[in-house]
């Protein structure tokens, strides 16, 4: 199959396994997410693992992203002009928050193929521009100037590669905010909190239908 092909692909999968819907606690932006959260996971990790599909990540408004993309909205001054890099962003709430506060040039990346494409199609549903990388940017210094990253912290292994680049990336002048409901890994230590949300979630994939989310700076 070709690059071009498989690309369509995903595009088809997306739009015809979610809907278009505000997020909870960003009613400014609409993403296109799952209705039925089990199913279309059930469906990623059953049905569809013979071809190597991880799971949708890219498919849930997040709360971490949530609390993320509310603090941006609400601060736009943060992020107004400069170059900023959404990190791990799944369905791209995170970029497409920074785009539509002001930001010069928005950058999201994801491992994930299918959530490159769901950036693409979500930027395009709020009307702003942002540029999706299939990168696993880590350890990597193109000159952002605000970097985020929502719901990093879950696995030991990742939180502990993620934290110490971002504050590689904080030392030599970075603003580096994280968004996390306080999941097992987050070295709240080195946070300061600048803001706390109470979030809405999907019952079917947290243990609670509203999360407190905080925003943190990450220092050097």
């Amino acid at each position: 199959m070709s690059e071009a092909g498989s690309a369509l692909d995903r595009e088809g999968f997306i739009r015809a396994h979610t809907r278009l819907l505000p997020v909870p606690h960003a009613a400014e932006i609409a993403l296109h997410v799952a209705e039925e959260a089990t199913e279309l996971w059930q469906k990623t990790e059953e049905e569809l693992a013979v071809i190597g599909l991880p799971p949708p990540f890219w498919a849930f408004a997040w709360a971490g992203g949530q609390a993320l993309a509310r603090y941006l909205l609400d601060h736009p001054q943060i992020v107004a002009g400069r170059h900023v890099l959404d990190f791990a962003s799944g369905s791209g709430l995170v970029a497409i928050a920074a785009a539509k506060s002001g930001a010069a040039r928005v950058e999201a990346c994801d491992i994930d193929a299918f959530a490159v494409a769901a950036i693409g199609i979500n930027a395009e549903a709020n009307g702003v521009t942002v540029t999706a990388r299939a990168d696993d940017l880590i350890g990597r210094d193109e000159g952002w100037e605000v970097v985020c990253a929502g719901d990093v912290c879950y696995e030991r292994d990742m939180a502990e590669r993620v934290i110490a680049w971002l504050s590689a990336l904080s030392a030599r002048g970075a603003t580096v905010l994280i968004g996390d409901p306080g999941r097992s890994y987050l070295p709240k230590g080195r946070l300061e909190t600048v803001a706390t949300y109470e979030v809405p979630v999907t019952r079917a994939l947290e243990d609670a239908e509203i999360k407190r989310s905080s925003v943190w700076r990450l220092a050097g």
